[in-house]
């Protein structure tokens, strides 16, 4: 560790998530201040590591954030500002303004948040996305009904992972839609659907620079899992396929394009079904929910939370290398279950290396050398879980820590 003075660090978490980033913090020798809704400040988070905890009826009411923080701000300085949900990505950008702190501004977390400014930049950057409009102008709507065969998406601007989005198989449908929207239409962006398998690479940046990337495999489209109900799946995917190279290669055109200086990303492509292409679909600031931060850790030994927390605390100029232990392969599955607290001591394979502790919830993160091993696993416990512990009802978003 240095011996210059460590950061006073201001997190944000409107979500439950980043015991392992305040834990990074702390034994870095950084002073832990973190901000929290009122409906997560009972959880079990990690506050042998927090100097201050502060919690707030809502992460909506930005002004009380602001003028909290500004409370905050007057018995000591704040160095860094870090917004650990996808959700807080904007607030943490208006509080970095308002202070003049540096790191991600407002018009710079547009592209982490906003699905319509993603699209226009990764447009203007060249980079392969699924035809859209915005939702302004009804002419423009009604010349991309006529020009784009259906299936469409109509998706929220801002918000997370598969919520809020619908499909729409016609016309009359989709204006439907834009009428029930009223006055909210224009915070939403209409898409093509493109039929395909969904991706995520999770990355760590230093610099403008991808230091470290991992590629994964969705089991089921969220979108399916979110709408429909059904078991959540992802797993590594093989670091010498096509499909690895291409979108490793995809995602570090989007974060160095979209401009993200430093810090963990979890960035969406479709990979299309009847051509064969990638296509970018999303990407944000922060690390991927849904245990997927556990899934990368299985497979590489790199904790991205832990790495991030590095990240800031060192800053622009830090000759990062991550702690790179391992190349296997990881998994997880997750569905909703009927018991409060399911008992998965049967499932008693020594690749089971995570359970998930949660509420009506089962799941399972497996490690192995040889992806194969992976995939019979999560089959496995597919078929198992669906026939003993699932509930039907919609599975968790990607919010979910």
């Amino acid at each position: 560790m240095s011996s210059s003075p460590r950061p006073t660090v201001l997190c944000l978490a409107s979500f439950f998530k980043g015991n392992r980033f305040l834990q990074r913090l702390h034994e870095e020798g950084c002073y832990v201040i973190l901000i929290t809704s009122d409906k997560f400040k009972n959880e079990e988070w990690a506050r042998q590591y927090i100097h201050e905890f502060h919690s707030v009826a809502s992460f909506e009411d930005r002004n009380a954030l602001l003028l909290g923080a500004a409370w905050l701000f007057r018995e000591r300085r704040i160095d860094r500002i870090v917004a650990l949900d996808d959700f807080d990505v904007e607030v943490g950008a208006a509080l970095r303004e308002h202070f003049r702190i540096p790191g991600m501004g407002d018009s710079a977390s547009r592209f982490f948040r906003d699905k319509l400014a993603m699209r226009m930049k990764a447009q203007e950057l060249g980079i392969r996305v699924p035809r859209f409009t915005s939702v302004f102008h009804h002419a423009d709507v009604a010349k991309f009904l006529s020009e784009v065969p259906a299936p469409w998406l109509i998706k929220p601007r801002s918000e997370a992972s598969a919520v809020g989005i619908k499909k729409l198989k016609t016309a009359e449908e989709a204006w439907a839609t834009l009428h029930e929207l009223g006055d909210r239409q224009s915070f939403h962006v209409l898409e093509q659907m493109i039929p395909g398998d969904l991706y995520h690479v999770d990355s760590l940046t230093q610099d403008g620079k991808i230091v470290f990337a991992e590629v994964g495999h969705y089991g089921r489209p969220l979108l399916e899992v979110a709408h429909e109900g059904g078991i959540y799946m992802t797993r590594t995917q093989r670091r010498d396929s096509k499909e690895a190279k291409m979108l490793t290669e995809m995602n570090a055109q989007v974060l160095q394009g979209f401009g993200l200086r430093r810090g963990a990303s979890h960035t969406e492509f479709i990979i299309g079904r009847d051509d064969g292409l990638p296509y970018f679909i999303e990407t944000s600031a922060r690390v991927g929910g849904a245990n997927i931060a556990e899934t990368v850790e299985a497979a590489t030994g790199v904790n991205l939370w832990s790495e991030w927390a590095k990240l800031e605390i060192e800053g622009e100029g830090y000759a990062y290398k991550p702690p790179q232990t391992r190349q296997e392969f990881g998994g997880v599955i997750i569905s909703l279950a009927r018991d409060e607290y399911p008992d998965t001591s049967s499932f008693n394979e020594p690749e089971v290396v995570d359970r998930l502790k949660k509420k009506h919830h089962i799941g399972l993160v497996v490690r192995a050398p040889k992806a194969e091993r992976v995939e019979e696993l999560l089959e496995k416990y597919l078929q198992r879980i669906a026939q003993e512990f699932h509930a039907s009802l919609p599975a968790p978003s990607k919010s979910t820590s």
